[in-house]
């Protein structure tokens, strides 16, 4: 798919915006002055519980308020100015396919706007690997042991390579030959330690779930990216990505401890007065998960290492608009929690008959929360441009197991390992990813059935019909796991010689 269908640098009408956030901020008030009425509680411990998800959603939605608020254009760094600098150019690879590696060797030895070193940095120890970068003409490097997965990988190069800047892509994601001349400009203010890129998913058209998990990338490289950089606090995605080696030399490199070493670092480099730049141009194609189980890996991965890096975030130096801003990336992976409190709350009512919220009417209930729900949907929506799909938000609400174990790793301390999301989508059903998905979906059938032969009142159906509405999310969001795809035989995100890849 054509790179060019989705433009990260577009602005949505900035006063329709602005209104929308300004409804939600009305809406989200009047809401909250109905829910803070404690003579409504009924089960005190489920109206604390409500009100401590409702508050971080609270949190959650006037950060993104202030984040997009200013949205501007973020565009081509512009012209490097003096003698063409040199450029080292990281390719990690760890026993992916020969025939995804190939183009991006490929492309990166096109790049212009530079003198490119370009190096495939092999942590498996491939023959073929070997091979592929003798026959493209690049240098390969392979260490003897693996300590710090991708982070290590790319420390290991930085030590025995010496250009003065480094840009590192996943040996997914195919790089534009405009890529450096787009981003090296930046470095023309010498406290710039990095200049990030958007990433985007070429495959979104070869799946649902590629589909979907790309809507919910152009939501962050989008409004939410350029929101950042408007505040100084883009941080590194971990590819198409242009660092200047002397920031990383003074950090000692990529922190080898954190799951989102990028992460980990950007913050490093922000408290120590280092700048980051964000270009909204899409320079690179890369892949994105095609089944399940990939996305569920993928975001396990990113939830544990953004959460376990929160206290880091706390104890901080960084001024208060980044802080503010690692903080409100930290704990989005929190927000699985909410969608299973929302969950359990009709069962509770259905089954049990205990609820957070009583002596009110059906009526009052739907007038408060309904607008308030629904302003905040709209507002993401109005100001991501329409990237954010709900497909998008179905698969991230059918996959909230994965905060919630991710939180427990996290608090009791279990290290997880840097798992590579896998290029080639499996074909068939996966239950597995979507187990927990699929026990609460059948409790709430279950709770809605007993619900209404149990007390067939106005109270009941209110419960029902939320209930329902959950189970539709979570059956759309889980629905490409269980229906199962055909195995495709993707081409090349670019052409390379048939003969160089084959050989």
């Amino acid at each position: 798919m054509n790179a060019a269908t989705w433009d990260p640098s577009e602005i949505p009408h900035r006063p329709t915006v602005r209104l929308a956030i300004a409804l939600n901020v009305l809406l989200t008030l009047w809401y909250f002055q109905w829910l803070l009425n404690f003579d409504n509680a009924s089960n005190p411990y489920l109206y604390a519980a409500l009100l401590l998800a409702e508050c971080f959603n609270l949190l959650q939605g006037a950060t993104f308020w202030w984040t997009v608020w200013s949205d501007r254009h973020h565009g081509p760094a512009g012209s490097w100015i003096g003698p063409k600098p040199t450029v080292d150019i990281f390719i990690p690879v760890y026993n992916e396919p020969l025939d995804i590696v190939a183009p991006t060797v490929a492309a990166a030895t096109r790049l212009r706007g530079a003198d490119v070193r370009v190096h495939l940095l092999d942590d498996g120890g491939s023959e073929a690997m070997a091979g592929l970068a003798k026959r493209m003409g690049v240098n390969y490097i392979h260490r003897t042991g693996r300590n710090g997965a991708k982070a290590g990988n790319i420390n290991n190069a930085l030590g025995i390579t010496d250009s003065p800047f480094v840009a590192v892509f996943d040996c997914d994601h195919v790089p534009d030959e405009r890529f450096l001349e787009a981003t090296m400009g930046a470095f023309a203010d010498e406290k710039v330690a990095f200049v990030q890129t958007p990433q985007y998913y070429g495959n979104k058209a070869d799946s649902p779930i590629a589909a979907a998990a790309a809507a919910q990338q152009e939501l962050f490289f989008g409004v939410i990216a350029r929101g950042k950089a408007s505040k100084g606090s883009m941080f590194c995605c971990g590819t198409n990505v242009v660092f200047r080696r002397d920031a990383l030399e003074e950090v000692n490199g990529f922190p080898e401890d954190s799951l989102t070493e990028d992460f980990a670092l950007s913050i490093e480099l922000h408290e120590r007065g280092w700048k980051s730049e964000y270009v909204s141009e899409v320079l690179a194609t890369g892949l994105g998960p095609e089944d399940m189980s990939s996305y569920v890996s993928q975001q396990r991965r990113w939830a544990q290492g953004c959460l376990g890096g929160f206290p880091r975030v706390l104890r901080s130096t960084l001024p208060w608009r980044q802080r503010i801003q690692y903080f409100s990336s930290s704990i989005y992976f929190l927000s699985g929690w909410t969608v299973m409190l929302y969950m359990t709350m009709p069962v509770l009512r259905l089954l049990f008959g205990i609820q957070p919220i009583g002596s009110v009417g059906t009526d009052d209930f739907i007038l408060h929360f309904g607008p308030y729900f629904a302003a905040s949907l709209t507002t993401v929506a109005v100001a991501s441009g329409g990237a954010f799909t709900f497909s998008a938000f179905a698969l991230s609400s059918a996959t909230f197991g994965v905060h919630v174990r991710s939180l427990g790793r996290v608090i009791f301390r279990r290290r997880g390992r840097f798992v590579v999301t896998p290029k080639h989508g499996e074909s068939g059903r996966q239950f597995r990813p979507v187990g927990f998905t699929m026990i609460y979906g059948s409790a709430l059938i279950v709770a809605m059935l007993v619900g209404l032969v149990r007390d067939p009142s106005p109270s009941t159906f209110n419960n029902v019909a939320f209930a329902g509405v959950h189970v539709v999310v979570l059956s759309c969001g889980a629905w490409p796991a269980l229906a199962g795809r055909r195995q495709q035989r993707r081409p090349a995100l670019h052409a390379v010689e048939t003969e160089t890849v084959a050989a």
